[in-house]
């Protein structure tokens, strides 16, 4: 619930960042900035699991190729009350896995071959009941309609800019308030993509707990962030690379973890994600009330097995 709320207040604080800069252009900026930002976003979000799956060079799995998996994902989906995904394996050596899909009917869970060679079973589990979250939880949507708000943003601002370069530009209020413009051209959208990117890490946090929910077996998930995290740091299976999808940080909000530990991106206030043993402590009060964990240990002291 309290997830819920915050990506409310962000997307409404990159909804009012909109008005403000749209407004020194006026209602016709606005528009044009929303219907080329909805375009956009409209059309990767309408086709995100063909885009991501192809990105992945990833192949469909069924039953019969992958019995355990398939049955697992129909196990958990089942248990949501919620349509299985389509459900496909990505040759990448990195430890990861994504969803995408424009709703529960469209969509689709991709798991690289390098975490199910290296996760235990429990722990596979634990990582495909956050990703079916991802789905269930609409976190896609949400998603693109942050995306689209932050291109509106970053739009006007350009806009302004070359405006300003050349003479022309919105409105001139107050006697044309120059530092006002420049805050405004420049802020703007370092202030969108911050917002943005602290949509999607309230997202992974209630995918985090929802999924552990849905599995009963928050110890499962905290384990597999846990060799997430070993992976990340891991210098051999880095040097491995990954596929076009990993190495693109366009991306990164799509994967239970950041590929590649987040290192592609130029700062962490952009990260997608919140920091793993953030995410294993916030596991705990989960694991405590299904009595995974006793009142006098800590979540990090079931890590290891």
């Amino acid at each position: 619930m309290l997830n819920s709320l915050k990506t409310a207040g962000l997307l409404g604080l990159l909804s009012g960042l909109l008005l403000w800069i749209g407004s020194y252009w006026g209602g016709t900026g606005l528009w044009i900035a929303l219907v080329l930002a909805i375009g956009m976003n409209g059309f990767s979000w309408f086709y995100s699991d063909k885009l991501a799956i192809k990105m992945a060079r990833a192949q469909q799995v069924d039953a019969s190729s992958a019995p355990r998996l398939h049955a697992m994902v129909e196990e958990l989906a089942a248990a949501a009350g919620e349509p299985m995904p389509r459900l496909f394996v990505s040759p990448s050596p990195q430890l990861n896995a994504f969803a995408s899909g424009r709703n529960p009917k469209h969509a689709v869970v991709c798991v690289n071959k390098g975490l199910l060679d290296t996760l235990t079973e429990r722990e596979v589990r634990g990582v495909i009941g956050h990703e079916l979250q991802h789905v269930y939880n609409r976190d896609i949507l949400i998603g693109s309609v942050a995306a689209m708000i932050g291109t509106a943003i970053t739009y006007l601002a350009t806009v302004a800019r070359w405006g300003m370069i050349f003479g022309g530009g919105g409105r001139d209020r107050d006697g044309g308030n120059v530092l006002g413009q420049l805050a405004m051209i420049i802020l703007a959208p370092i202030a969108a993509m911050l917002i943005q990117a602290a949509v999607t890490r309230s997202r992974e946090s209630r995918a985090d707990h929802t999924g552990a929910e849905l599995t009963q077996d928050p110890v499962g998930l905290a384990r597999a962030l846990n060799k997430l995290e070993r992976g990340s740091n891991d210098a051999n299976r880095l040097r491995a690379g990954g596929t076009p999808i990993e190495t693109n940080p366009n991306f990164n909000h799509l994967f239970i973890t950041a590929p590649f530990g987040g290192r592609l991106l130029p700062m962490k206030l952009f990260s997608s994600h919140p920091p793993i043993p953030d995410r294993i402590k916030a596991l705990e009060p989960v694991a405590r009330e299904l009595g995974q964990v006793g009142p006098d240990e800590s979540i990090f002291d079931h890590l290891a097995g």
